[in-house]
């Protein structure tokens, strides 16, 4: 009689264990909705020899497409096209995919070196381009270059006053790990022919996106004591777009579920304003915490120092 109630008390202790494993499965990857977007369309750090802009293009939409991920933005600075007017294709690709286009100035301005009039001027010189390719379509979905909203409190108020005026929606991140700093070490170590290397940088992008996925979670969790819907932050590179299959599949297996920015935006959270003046900005977890005085929680630091090193 013992032996049966000892396997009966096993029995219920591990169904009480998978419930509640599975119930806490499910409640966390409820709560990590999350909207990829791309940046600096249509160009963004240096290319491995033979590989061109419209190749990371068709790349990058195809795994969309493959991993049937909600509409993503891409945040164009169209003055690049001054210098390499070809890379028109790149955007043309991306809205024949179905994908939409926001603004990120013309230039990617830096905030903090310009006036508040000539960051205005650099926002409106690239609207032209955005209402001839989104053909109607919504484009006000503004992303800040460097995501510095500006170094006084004046410029911030003025700028923010003004993009409510012209209708847009500022395009808040809540998750970034620096990814753009992969694309000119894969560019060098691709030359070099260097295989160890590669696998070096593979390695540590997927280990530093996961490290800083689950660091912005516990932030999320120390300035709204609840999970939001999160706003991820890419860049059109080469090595970001020969990535992105294993870098959604990581997201997968660790229970994001991808929305859109408009969905992910709609959270009460995104209606916070951190209104405070920033050198160095950041997302809008990053702002808060600056705002509000909060101590990070431990983590480990982004491999910059290795990034910078390897293959010179």
């Amino acid at each position: 009689m013992w032996f049966s109630d000892r396997i009966s008390l096993r029995s219920m202790i591990a169904t009480a264990l998978m419930l509640a494993l599975h119930g806490g499965t499910a409640s966390r990857a409820a709560g990590q909705e999350v909207a990829i977007t791309f940046d600096d369309l249509p160009s963004h750090g240096p290319l491995p020899v033979g590989t061109a802009r419209s190749d990371v293009a068709r790349s990058i939409l195809a795994t969309l497409k493959d991993a049937k991920i909600p509409e993503i933005y891409g945040f164009i600075n169209a003055g690049k096209l001054e210098k390499n007017p070809e890379d028109i294709e790149f955007l043309k690709l991306w809205r024949e995919a179905g994908q939409p286009l926001g603004n990120h100035t013309y230039t990617h301005m830096n905030f903090n070196e310009n006036t508040v009039a000539a960051f205005e001027e650099n926002i409106e010189k690239n609207e032209s381009i955005l209402k001839t390719l989104m053909e109607g379509q919504d484009w006000h979905w503004f992303r800040y270059p460097y995501l510095w909203e500006g170094d006084t409190l004046e410029k911030r108020r003025a700028v923010r006053g003004y993009l409510k005026e012209r209708g847009y929606r500022i395009a808040q991140v809540t998750m970034d790990f620096e990814d753009y700093a992969w694309n000119g070490p894969y560019a060098r170590c691709m030359e070099k022919k260097d295989e160890k290397a590669i696998a070096w940088l593979k390695q540590s992008y997927l280990a530093t996106a996961s490290e800083y996925f689950a660091l912005d979670q516990k932030l999320t969790q120390q300035v709204f004591g609840r999970e939001i819907k999160h706003v991820l932050l890419m860049h059109v590179g080469a090595f970001d777009a020969l990535m992105l299959p294993q870098l959604l599949q990581q997201m997968k297996n660790e229970g994001y579920k991808f929305v859109t920015i408009a969905e992910a935006e709609a959270d009460p959270a995104y209606l916070t304003d951190p209104d405070t003046a920033l050198k160095n900005g950041g997302t809008l977890l990053d702002q808060l915490f600056e705002a509000r005085h909060l101590t990070y929680p431990p983590h480990k630091d982004k491999p910059m120092k290795e990034l910078n090193e390897i293959c010179r």
